[in-house]
């Protein structure tokens, strides 16, 4: 017997298979089969009509950091650049700890699956205190949202010519104890898995060489996947030749990070060769577009990228730039920015859709179970909800209305084959307590009491 039954939908199942009028069965946490209108139909235990209604793969979110949720729109900071930004919202995060830390992954989670998103990363790189990792997964399993964890870590100080407060760095020997402890506990390496861990030092002007090069050696023993911030701010270049004497993307090669293993943020400053050697290593990309133009940094040219061999994935960011989680939103901004930077041919919706979903994916080396809907994968989907007067007109194509029109926000969200939002609402009735915790933890932090 299936679980689930969608019926009556437009689905996008992966990249060239659409199916206009079509049926998706669930069975425990897999997607079991799909089918025509004319095909028959099993039998569900639920069936949900989505009529008129289109039905893609749950959204990837390839580079986030949940915690900034308790800073978000913090005024001091609303009109900084990159390393202004940093040096003012540093000492706020020094203040986290276990509770604030479960209470904004939490809040950043819920909000992810209100915009579409079943998997996401978080680059966790501040640990004023222990357990703080420990703690994101607490509320991913409360929830049950899939969830891949990217242990980041910082070694530099202002002191030692960095930019973070003594607090949030610590020193190699403890980054790779709790590197090699969270591994242990929270790396689950068999399909279908609900946690994964990766090693993300945070940037090169934060991390050490050892910690980079510690890192790799770690993510060799243990098959992890490794991740960091590359070329997105030419203050990094400039940080970058002063220290190093060579560009971030020459730094980031001698440290053994070149391989089919990473995936960085934002490369927006990257010379044309640096663009062709990453690509020829395997390097996949995470665009933020949203918080790139929030914090008017620029943007990386995704055409360029895909055109050189480069796999391409979507972020949101931290929630104190882009200041919100909807990978809904940031897939709109990515196609008109690349529409806005080669032209209306240039980018589709399917092309975002793509990025969105296949893309990252592809950034967390997880394309054979996500961000697809092929029989087999992992059961993450949603069927998305738009206005009808929203939608009133968009008669030909669901998948650009999808983008063109708007705002889309997530009908029903579907992780690992348990309904997480209904009727755009999550299915989670202790979120009222959890959005009064982390207020009063926003405050503290803000030193708004």
């Amino acid at each position: 017997m299936i679980d689930i039954l969608i019926c009556d939908a437009h689905l996008y199942i992966d990249r060239e298979w659409e199916i206009p009028d079509g049926w998706i069965a669930i069975r425990e946490n897999r997607i079991h089969a799909v089918g025509t209108a004319d095909q028959p139909r099993p039998e569900a235990r639920r069936v949900i009509s989505a009529r008129g209604r289109l039905v893609t793969p749950g959204l990837v979110n390839a580079h986030h950091h949940m915690v900034q949720n308790l800073t978000r729109s913090y005024a001091p900071a609303t009109h900084c650049k990159l390393f202004t930004w940093l040096r003012a919202l540093y000492p706020l995060w020094a203040r986290l700890d276990e509770e604030s830390t479960y209470l904004a992954t939490y809040v950043a989670m819920v909000e992810l699956l209100m915009g579409g998103c079943t998997t996401s990363m978080d680059h966790m790189y501040v640990h004023p205190c222990p357990g703080l990792v420990d703690a994101q997964f607490r509320a991913a399993r409360d929830i049950g949202f899939r969830f891949y964890a990217t242990r980041g870590s910082m070694t530099r100080s202002v002191e030692d010519g960095g930019l973070p407060p003594a607090v949030l760095v610590q020193d190699e020997d403890t980054i790779m104890a709790d590197c090699e402890r969270l591994v242990g506990l929270f790396h689950d390496r068999s399909p279908g898995a609900m946690g994964r861990v990766a090693l993300g030092p945070a940037s090169l002007f934060s991390a050490s060489g050892q910690i980079m090069r510690d890192s790799v050696t770690l993510a060799d023993r243990h098959d992890l996947r490794l991740h960091t911030h590359l070329a997105g701010d030419m203050e990094e270049d400039d940080y970058s030749l002063s220290l190093y004497g060579c560009t971030p993307t020459e730094h980031f090669e001698q440290m053994g990070w070149a391989s089919p293993r990473a995936w960085v943020a934002h490369y927006i400053y990257p010379s044309s060769s640096e663009i062709d050697r990453l690509a020829k290593a395997g390097v996949s990309v995470v665009q933020c577009p949203g918080s790139n133009m929030m914090i008017g940094g620029g943007s990386a040219d995704v055409q360029a990228l895909q055109e050189r061999g480069m796999r391409v994935g979507l972020g949101c960011n931290g929630s104190a730039t882009t200041d919100h989680a909807s990978m809904w939103m940031e897939t709109r901004t990515a196609m008109l920015l690349g529409r806005m930077r080669g032209g209306p041919q240039s980018m589709s919706a399917r092309d975002a859709l793509d990025m969105a979903t296949r893309g990252g994916a592809a950034c967390l080396g997880w394309e054979d179970e996500i961000g697809h809907l092929r029989p087999g994968a992992c059961a993450d989907l949603v069927i998305w909800h738009m206005s009808d007067v929203a939608l009133a007109g968009a008669l030909t194509d669901p998948v650009e209305a999808w983008l063109r029109c708007g705002p889309a926000v997530a009908g029903t969200t579907i992780v690992n084959g348990r309904v997480l939002v209904e009727n755009c609402e999550p299915c989670l009735p202790g979120l009222a307590d959890i959005l009064r915790d982390h207020a009063r933890q926003a405050r503290r932090i803000q030193q708004l009491d």
